[in-house]
């Protein structure tokens, strides 16, 4: 798979991952559901955080979950076992050089892989492939550009735009939730349905406050203070002051918002 991944590999990216997957796990998931003996294609799953949620809703889907990854392959499998799930495989695997034959899965599932590859049409395209006639994919993916929150804070944003910088640069897309169905349209698939998904978090909400806006959101764009300052993006003062800002979005008064995009989409009987 082409593009690095920007968040990297360290035990506190994945703790990380998985945090964003318990909080957002209705959002995201609640409305995926495989039938019995489906063949499922989880392509790039990470650690894992993503595909023992999906597992679950469809406990009897035989699931294929591929990363290109090693050290994320290694932990995928000890979260399936861990989390006692007995339908899902997982293996190595590249989207752009997948291991399977034309028209081997029923459906596809990907969740936060296309912003980080450089060419998300061809990634597209592989999937397509390797999908039956009449199968479905689903994509879910985030957009940094839809996050917004009280107390405003122009260093906050400077601080989330920084990340987004890094990520460019390293030939992903940290908007590429906006796209989704024109990309999956110029791909060919057919009947492209996309739906924001958005947390809104306020004092009322104390879960989503420690699981989303601390943990999940907050948690990333902290974690590219070093990439932000080696690449020059910011001063170390100012990207200090603006994750104090987006941890001051959770105290007393504070607001968070922030959209994923949900796009389902069918390949056509006979459809390349």
């Amino acid at each position: 798979m082409t593009g690095a991944y920007v968040h990297g590999y360290d035990p506190r990216e994945n703790l990380r991952l998985q945090d964003q997957a318990c909080t957002l796990v209705e959002l995201l998931h609640a409305d995926t559901l495989y039938p019995d003996g489906s063949s499922v294609l989880e392509a790039g799953c990470g650690v894992g955080a993503q595909t023992i949620p999906l597992a679950k809703k469809s406990p009897k889907a035989l699931i294929t979950s591929i990363d290109a990854s090693e050290t994320s392959v290694a932990e995928a499998r000890k979260s399936v076992t861990a989390a006692g799930v007995t339908n899902v495989t997982v293996r190595q695997g590249d989207i752009f050089n997948l291991p399977f034959s034309a028209e081997s899965f029923d459906h596809v599932f990907v969740c936060f892989v296309l912003e980080h590859v450089a060419q998300p049409l061809e990634a597209l395209g592989a999937l397509k492939h390797v999908l039956k006639p009449n199968g479905t994919i689903t994509v879910i993916e985030g957009d940094h550009g839809s996050a917004y929150f009280h107390p405003h804070s122009d260093y906050a944003r400077e601080a989330i735009r920084c990340l987004v910088e890094l990520q460019a640069r390293a030939g992903g897309n940290a908007l590429i939730g906006r796209a989704l169905y024109p990309l999956l349209k110029e791909t060919g698939f057919d009947d492209v349905r996309v739906s924001p998904r958005m947390v809104y978090v306020d004092g009322s909400k104390p879960g989503l406050i420690e699981g989303f806006t601390k943990k999940t959101f907050t948690a990333m764009i902290k974690g590219a203070r070093q990439s932000s300052l080696r690449a020059g993006l910011i001063t170390e003062a100012g990207f200090d002051r603006g994750i104090a800002d987006l941890y001051s979005t959770a105290e007393a008064g504070g607001v968070f918002c922030y959209t994923f995009f949900k796009a389902t989409a069918r390949k056509l009987t006979g459809a390349v």
